[in-house]
């Protein structure tokens, strides 16, 4: 068994889902979302975002963690705080030694909806066809639980071609 941690990184919400991945069946675990203070200065924030997902690590023990790419939008004052968000993202599952993977928003929605630019709807649907049973807190957990899923199906292609899994760990 593989425990993935998807996330998908936000300054004011970053979401995160775990699901375990045996024997290329996907089981859900958890979900939620970590926020940040608007009033605080963006030191702060990216704190609480590090504090909140180190929480989310220590929680939840993942194996692997996959992170959603930055996309550029018209603003690039909200680009560049969204690219800082996403570098803690990075930063807390690293520190942990835990092998991380960046996924672009489209290979998220083309693995998860079979399209590259579904909509939110569809993929917190499709999150939910593919983890039965499981209470999505949210769209940004849905997007998080997307770049988990989109990280199991590609661990599943890695395991067919025997690719190892991390630090020792081959997929099952």
């Amino acid at each position: 068994m593989v425990r993935v941690l998807g996330i998908d990184p936000g300054l004011q919400r970053t979401g995160w889902g775990v699901i375990d991945l045996t024997d290329n069946r996907m089981r859900h675990v958890a979900n939620g979302v970590v926020t940040s203070t608007q009033s605080l200065s963006l030191a702060e924030r990216l704190d609480q975002l590090h504090s909140g997902l180190m929480d989310v690590i220590a929680a939840w023990t993942p194996d692997e963690a996959a992170v959603e790419e930055t996309f550029v939008n018209k603003n690039p004052v909200s680009t560049l705080k969204l690219g800082q968000a996403r570098g803690v993202a990075l930063l807390a599952p690293a520190r942990c030694g835990i092998p991380v993977t960046e996924y672009t928003p489209n290979a998220v929605k083309k693995t998860v909806v079979g399209a590259g630019h579904a909509a939110k709807q569809q993929v917190e649907m499709m999150v939910s066809t593919l983890l039965p049973g499981c209470q999505i807190h949210g769209a940004d957990a849905a997007d998080a639980l997307a770049v988990a899923i989109c990280h199991a199906q590609h661990a599943g292609t890695r395991a067919l071609a025997g690719i190892t899994a991390g630090p020792g760990r081959k997929y099952r």
